[in-house]
């Protein structure tokens, strides 16, 4: 059986069905020890794996070793990838070089990823748009598996970009179209870019949070062991507690989970205060078991209680995790200028909690999030502003980050203010962004998921769904690229007849990445009884605030390698 060095964790359960048994994560230096003939890299096509796979293959050549090597590109071979390879010596020591087509990944039954991480990056700051290719690549396999889309509506440069190549492939594959009714009544193409502000704002839903502070790595989460280490150790009192953190899955196949992740995490304790209460009384049940039946059936019940049990303990303990943090008076500052930014208070002047958070050295991408929100809802900031911001963070941090101020000057996040009127306020009156009584226990309105603030692109689907795009043109016309609406033709005899009170089905496409708060919404715009439209969401990247300033950040050791 051969070892895999893996640098994508999304193939892992496809890898083991094949009975793979040993697998490693790429990394420099020797390859690990193990009896096996056949070496096979799947990597993302990117020249600095490209030096770490030739510094493996060296190695293994000094030792003489028999192993035969072989690369499988995700999810397309990559020619400047292959031609660093031969400037390291290494090309011609692989057998086999081909690609894994490896386009969008279900995560979960309402949600598929590209998981390319340097998308938003690639598209916005260095103008490449292979992403956009492989976009448009993904969505083809798409309506060869579920149908020809009917309408294709779009906002944003990138969009039109993967609708134009899109209808371009569409035109190349004439008179090969499979005779399959469609499944999606609709495709939105969103670009990240028109609405800049959500991915910086903290996300207030259980999954959000979850995402915030520890960050969820294609679906699982790493968690800190001692909160856990209770579950398994009482009444083993003395012994170590567990050092290695605690490792969880998060997706649907749970029941609880899919019950409260889309939740405010306001409204997550009463939840799981009524789940303790059902499993108490279910298993209360036992005492009145009288007959060989009854008794017989509380047994048949008794794996999935008890799995519900320990369901509820894992969750209880994670609420209990991010309840310190957002009880703490930093999360409550920080979260109160979120939101006067939000609603418009104070963004074209200095921000004193920006300075003392500079001045305490707080994590940069603290700093970074908030001056860019500041920029964001204040349409840029004055020169003025934006130069003593710059010096601040300049001065505290290293003027290495330098680069990263100019990447996030190009991608729009943080810039000069060149005109004098700021659109924000009536986007924000237009599209009803702020909402002063949401209701974060009962939600009525997608807000609840930032306790107030309405997600911009979700606000934009909402409005697509009904009462249109032509409602809002004013406002379309404020945002970022083009809007756009496509139509395609489908195979004759094919036309959707739709049953009364049948829900139209969208995807929604968001080209940049999209937050697990956005996901939340459109999920509760989907089980609206009055909705009339369900919601499927598709995206380049699984995002957070951090995650995504991440992205744009340089570090000038790493260029210099």
């Amino acid at each position: 059986m051969p070892n895999w060095l893996l640098t994508d964790l999304c193939l892992l359960y496809i890898l083991q069905e094949h009975e793979v048994e040993k697998m490693f994560t790429l990394k420099g230096g020797r390859l690990p020890a193990a009896d096996v003939k056949n070496i096979i890299f799947f990597v993302r096509p990117r020249l600095e794996l490209m030096d770490i796979i030739a510094e493996n293959v060296i190695s293994e050549d000094k030792m003489h070793s028999p192993r035969d090597f072989h690369i499988l590109f995700v999810p397309r071979r990559s020619m400047l990838c292959e031609q660093r390879l031969k400037e390291q010596g290494v090309l011609g020591s692989f057998i086999n070089i081909d690609e894994y087509i490896l386009d969008l990944i279900p995560y979960d039954g309402d949600l598929l990823s590209m998981e390319s991480e340097g998308a938003f990056r690639e598209c916005y700051l260095e103008s490449d748009q292979t992403s956009l290719y492989h976009t448009a690549k993904g969505l083809m396999t798409l309506q060869a598996l579920y149908g020809t889309i009917p309408q294709i509506f779009g906002k944003g440069e990138c969009a039109r970009h993967v609708a134009n190549m899109m209808l371009r492939m569409k035109r190349e594959f004439a008179g090969s179209q499979t005779q399959i009714l469609p499944v999606f009544d609709s495709l939105l193409l969103l670009d990240r870019n028109v609405d800049l502000l959500t991915p910086l704002a903290t996300q207030l839903t259980y999954e959000g949070l979850i995402d915030e502070v520890y960050g969820i790595t294609n679906g699982y989460v790493k968690l800190p062991p001692e909160k856990f280490s209770a579950q398994k150790k009482q009444g083993e009192a003395g012994k170590d507690l567990p050092t290695e953190p605690k490792k969880m899955q998060l997706n649907s196949a749970e029941e609880l989970y899919a019950e409260i992740r889309d939740k405010n995490f306001n409204g997550v304790g009463a939840a799981l205060s009524k789940k303790a209460k059902i499993i108490s009384a279910a298993f209360e049940e036992r005492h009145s078991a009288k007959t060989v039946g009854e008794i017989k059936q509380f047994v048949s019940q008794l794996p999935h209680m008890q799995a519900a049990r320990s369901s509820l303990a894992n969750h209880t303990s994670i609420a209990e995790l991010i309840k310190d943090i957002t009880t703490s008076e930093a999360f409550f500052d920080n979260l109160t200028v979120e939101q006067e930014f939000m609603t418009g208070v104070d963004t074209d002047k200095v921000n004193t909690y920006i300075e003392d958070c500079i001045a305490q050295k707080d994590p940069l991408i603290k700093i970074l999030r908030l001056v860019c929100m500041q920029s964001v809802c204040n349409n840029g900031l004055k020169q003025k502003l934006l130069d003593y911001y710059k010096r601040e963070i300049l001065q505290t941090y290293g003027y290495e980050h330098m680069l990263t101020l100019n990447n996030l000057e190009k991608t729009g996040l943080l810039k000069p203010q060149t005109s004098t009127r700021n659109n924000y306020p009536t986007i924000r009156k237009t599209l009803k962004l702020w909402m002063e009584d949401a209701n974060e226990q009962n939600p009525n309105d997608i807000s609840y998921v930032y306790s107030g603030y309405a997600p911009l692109s979700i606000r934009l689907t909402q409005v697509l769904a009904r009462p249109g795009w032509r409602s809002i043109e004013e406002v379309l016309k404020m945002l970022p690229g083009p809007h756009f609406e496509e139509r395609q033709q489908l195979p004759a005899g094919l036309h959707k007849k739709r049953q009364q009170g049948e829900n139209r089905t969208t995807l929604v496409f968001f080209l940049g990445g999209v937050t697990y708060a956005e996901i939340a919404a459109l999920r509760f715009l989907s089980q609206m009884e009055d909705g009339g439209t369900e919601y499927i969401i598709a995206t380049t990247k699984l995002i957070n605030g951090t995650s995504w300033i991440k992205s744009l950040m340089d570090r000038p050791e790493a260029q210099a390698s």
